[in-house]
Order: structure tokens, then C-alpha cells, then sequence
């Protein structure tokens, strides 16, 4: 039993001193005749030896551009049989991949960029309502102008290449499919000779987080840090060559390119894509068409897939296991995910992408009240503290701040050695800015965001308590808890609250279902019914969205409450 929420992931099995590359081509050894990746939407089926062929060719054709190792090149796409081409293509030829949110409009994109300085981007023509060739346009008008592969424009300074997946090859842009012809016998023997020359503690990958404030910074991860958090995360799944993970994930976050694709690809896996991005009807359809055994999603997800009208309709008795992460897991979703979706195995992961990302997992013969009430216990060579305010280590159920160690934390914010120093200190520790307990046994639970936490008249409140126990109604399918300004108590709670299809309720109704059940300054003061929240790409919600839309409409003085 632990005497302090300090815990520490031992393991028998050695971590994996290897690059990306050389790891992909031993498994393509193993099982070169199995099927690799599934992509629905494409009608693409490819054996490991398949993906290895087109992976190789496309990183020769990337070193016949004149990319060398250590250049930075940006993928902006939705999922899809390209994107993890060009993820193991770019490891190979030593290249940085830099992950670039689809959902990135102009301004967003042009920080990116020219943040890391990419040489080269590849992109797909467009995406949802986003014209992506045309938002380039508007920064680079000189492309049109530019034959492929020699671009220089005023604003993109680093840039000179554009590659372009899917639809109409514009002037300026290089398709896709034309890469791998470039290549030359030249190009391949490089190719080999780099397989003996990268180390596996370069770099290799830069994911922007999604701050709320500020600019986005740019996690920089290397194969050491990708390949074994891949790895460790498959043995949680007790993944083997005959399981099948549908990822409906995207795979520009490390949910999808790390949880999901490296956790596969090194365990003979093979990868389902249903579809460009997130659609609740075709991962059901999916999962039972392919016989999936495992579901990788964040809540929301699981909550939509769930609620939609024709679930009973499909049969998900393949499925065995799957992560659900991203966000803090309401328990009653999970227990519904274990008994209605057939997920016995289904486990619970937390972590960030500054830690590759997972930092605990549970495993799947815990007891089932540790799979639905915990985020796990400490993975395979990682370690994990809970400090106070002093910095001191909490004793076991006490709350503080979480913080990891380990061969999972980034190498630092790319070319930002300030804001590095201010998440990583000097003894390594990794602060996750997230609120935690540990108890006896070394299972964490997550209880909020340092910066969500409500301080109303004096009272620490964590909103995830207050969800969790409004997640009992059954007339609720999903809620978020916030806090807004008041003059009064400093801050009051707020719920927003989407109830399930055909069910009504009213603001006393939830009050009521409170009443006597949890502490009055528990019960939030505002409640809202609403359709949906504010998201981002990857399903996570944006509170601080809600707390502006809220503070407008009930008029409160910002500066008159602060």
C-alpha cells in the first residue's frame, strides 16, 4: 500500500530502443500477409508488406524532393490511407511531421508554419466546409505562378513544396500519387543507409496543443517517446495480429496517430478508418461489417454512438476491447459501453500530448468499479507524483496536482526553451496543469483542471463530481459543469445540460434531482438546456467557450467580478 501518491510503472518488459521505421519493417516481417489498413471510405485494404511498399516509396520520393532529415513537413488532412502512409514515410526519411489541425483556418495555419519553419506541406484538397488549396492560396498567391517544388512566397518563407491529396492537382502542387515515381534507385539506398543512421531520440513528430489562451505550442516528440507509448498502449489492449481497431479518432492528435496506429502497427493489428472524420452511424456500421474487435473514442463519441436511434439494430458482439480518452470519462457512459457495446476490455486512458500521450491506463482484468471510476494506474516506465501548492507529495486521496516522468515526456516546445522550462522542471517532472488523487493502490482519478476548479464563497469545487452525479438522471445523455463570475460568492456553477432524444425536463427539475443528494453550493445556480457544446476537432469541450457565451448573456462585468 502507498504512504504517499507517488507511483512508479515496473515492468519486466524492456522499452524499445528503436526508430519508428526499423520497428514497422520487423513487424512487416511478422505479418507481412495480414491486413494492415482497412480505410472504408477509399475502399483500401492493404496487407502489412502493402503499406511497407508504399510507405518506402513515398519517403525515397520525399529524399528525391531534396528533404533532409531534420526538416519539418506538415500534414493537413482529414483520416485516410495517405495520412499514415506519410506518417511512417516521414519517420523513415528522418523527416519531423507536423501535425496540422484540419480544422486550422488561415491565421492558424500561417503561425504553424512558420513556427517550425516546414519545408514542405501536404494537403488535402478540402475538407468539411474548409477549402484548404484555396485558404493556401490567399497566404502564397505566388504559387500559381510556381512550379512544383520551387515555391517562394513572401509570407511562408520556409516553405517550397506543396503536395496535394485528392481532387484536381492545382499549379504550384505536386499529387500525391506522383511522390513515389520520383523516387530513384539513389533515393532507396538512401533510404537504407538512414535506417542504420537515425537514433531513435530524434525528433520525429511536432503536435500543437490546443491552448485557451495564447498561441498553440509545439509538443515535440520523438520515435523513443511515439514508438513505446504505442507500444505499451497495444500491450494494455492485449492487442495481437488477429484484433481489427476501428479509429474514428482523428489522426492528427496522438489519439489516432500514436494510441491508435502505432499500437496497432506493432502488434499485427490491422487499422479500420470508417470515414474522414467522425460520424456515429458509420462507426457502427463499421464495427459490424468489418468485425472490429476494439473502438478507440473520446466520451462524446461513445455518448453519440451510443444515443443514436438505429443502435440496437447493430451487431457490435466482435468487440472486445478499446480506449476511451480525451476527456474525463463519465462513469455511467462507461458501464453502458461495457454492457451494451460488449466492451468487457474497455479501458480507460489519461495522458497528454506532451507525454506521447498516455501516462496511466487501466488494464483489462481490473475489478470493473477501478475500470469505470479511475483512469488507471501508472504505465510501463512512467512515473507519476501528486504535489500541493508547496510542491510537497500528497498522501494517498488527497487532491493536487498530477505530474509525470519518464521516457514519455517531449523533448520540449519547439524552439520556445521558456515555455519548456515553465511545464518541465528541473528534476524532469512533466506538470499537467490537472487536478488528481491517488489512492492506495496507485489507481488515479482525475477530478479537474487546476485552472477549471470554482472557488464559490471560499469552497473548492471540482465540476467533474458535480457531472458525474448528474449523469445518474436518466433523462440526461450528456452535461458539463463551469463556473461563472458573480459579485457575491466570487463564482457560481453553471450546467449545461443536453438531454436524451424526446425527454424534456426543466431548471427545477435537475435542482430537485440534487436537492439532498450533494452540498447546496454543490447545485449550480444556472442551468442551460442546449443541443450541443463547443468542441474541438478531437471531442474535447471548450468550457471557456461556455463561461463566455454565459457571462454575455447574463451581463456579468468581468472586471466588476474579478
Amino acid at each position: 500500500m502507498l504512504v504517499q501518491s507517488y507511483s512508479h510503472g515496473a515492468s519486466t518488459k524492456p522499452l524499445i530502443g528503436e526508430t519508428l521505421g526499423v520497428n514497422f519493417d520487423a513487424a512487416v516481417k511478422k505479418w507481412g500477409e495480414r491486413d494492415a489498413l482497412i480505410v472504408r471510405h477509399q475502399n483500401v485494404r492493404w496487407s502489412y508488406l502493402e503499406l511497407q511498399e508504399k510507405v518506402n516509396a513515398f519517403a525515397a520520393g520525399l529524399l528525391n524532393l531534396g528533404l533532409e532529415p531534420g526538416d519539418r513537413v506538415g500534414i493537413w488532412s482529414p483520416n485516410n490511407s495517405e495520412w499514415v502512409v506519410v506518417q511512417y514515410a516521414t519517420a523513415k526519411a528522418g523527416l519531423i511531421l507536423v501535425n496540422i489541425n484540419p480544422a486550422y483556418r488561415v491565421a492558424e495555419l500561417e503561425y504553424a508554419i512558420n513556427k517550425v519553419g516546414c519545408k514542405a506541406l501536404i494537403l488535402a484538397s478540402s475538407f468539411k466546409s474548409s477549402d484548404y488549396v484555396a485558404m493556401v492560396g490567399e497566404l502564397a498567391p505566388e504559387i500559381s505562378k510556381s512550379t512544383p517544388g520551387n515555391i517562394s512566397c513572401g509570407r511562408l518563407p520556409s516553405l517550397n513544396t506543396l503536395i496535394q491529396i485528392g481532387g484536381k492537382t492545382n499549379d504550384g502542387y505536386f499529387d500525391f500519387g506522383q511522390i513515389p515515381g520520383l523516387a530513384s534507385d539513389k533515393d532507396f539506398e538512401r533510404l537504407k543507409v538512414l535506417s542504420d543512421e537515425l537514433q531513435f531520440d530524434d525528433p520525429i513528430n511536432i503536435q500543437f496543443t490546443s491552448g485557451t489562451t495564447g498561441f498553440p505550442k509545439g509538443a515535440t516528440l520523438t520515435h523513443f517517446n511515439v514508438l513505446n507509448n504505442g507500444y505499451f498502449t497495444g500491450e494494455g489492449l492485449k492487442f495481437t495480429s488477429s484484433d481489427k481497431l476501428c479509429v474514428p479518432v482523428p489522426l492528427y492528435h496522438c489519439f489516432g496517430m500514436v494510441l491508435s496506429n502505432v499500437a496497432a502497427l506493432t502488434h499485427g493489428a490491422a487499422l479500420v478508418y470508417p470515414a474522414e472524420a467522425f460520424d456515429p452511424l458509420t462507426v457502427l456500421e463499421t464495427v459490424e461489417a468489418e468485425r472490429c474487435t476494439a473502438l478507440h473514442g473520446v466520451p462524446t463519441m461513445f455518448i453519440a454512438e451510443l444515443g443514436h436511434p438505429n443502435f440496437k439494430e447493430f451487431d457490435l458482439s466482435s468487440l472486445r476491447t478499446g480506449i476511451m480518452a480525451g476527456s474525463p470519462c463519465p462513469i455511467e457512459v462507461m458501464r453502458r459501453v461495457v454492457d451494451e457495446m460488449h466492451c468487457k476490455e474497455m479501458i480507460i486512458a489519461y495522458g497528454m500530448t506532451e507525454t506521447s500521450p498516455i501516462i496511466t491506463l487501466t488494464e483489462t482484468d481490473d475489478p470493473i468499479e477501478k475500470q469505470v471510476t479511475t483512469v488507471g494506474r501508472i504505465s510501463p516506465h512512467v512515473e507519476v507524483k501528486i504535489i500541493d501548492d508547496t510542491g510537497c507529495i500528497v498522501e494517498p486521496g488527497k487532491t493536487g496536482e498530477l505530474l509525470s516522468r519518464g521516457y514519455n515526456v517531449m523533448q520540449g516546445y519547439w524552439d520556445d526553451p521558456e515555455l519548456t522550462a515553465e511545464s518541465i522542471d528541473v528534476a524532469g517532472w512533466m506538470h499537467t496543469g490537472d487536478l488528481a488523487t491517488m489512492d492506495e493502490e496507485g489507481f488515479c482519478n482525475i477530478v479537474g483542471r487546476v485552472k477549471d476548479m470554482v472557488i464559490r464563497g471560499g469552497e473548492n469545487i471540482y465540476p467533474r463530481e458535480i457531472e458525474e452525479y448528474l449523469y445518474r438522471h436518466e433523462k440526461i445523455s450528456d452535461v458539463q459543469v463551469f463556473g461563472v463570475p458573480d459579485e457575491k460568492f466570487v463564482e457560481e456553477l453553471c450546467a449545461w445540460i443536453i438531454l436524451k432524444p424526446e425527454e424534456t425536463a426543466t431548471e427545477d427539475d435537475i435542482r430537485e434531482f440534487c436537492n439532498g443528494q450533494i452540498a447546496h453550493y454543490k447545485i449550480p445556480r444556472y442551468i442551460r438546456f442546449v443541443d450541443a457544446f463547443p468542441m474541438t476537432i478531437t471531442g474535447k469541450v471548450q468550457k471557456f467557450a461556455m463561461r463566455d457565451t454565459m457571462i454575455k448573456e447574463l451581463g456579468i462585468n468581468r472586471m466588476k467580478t474579478a
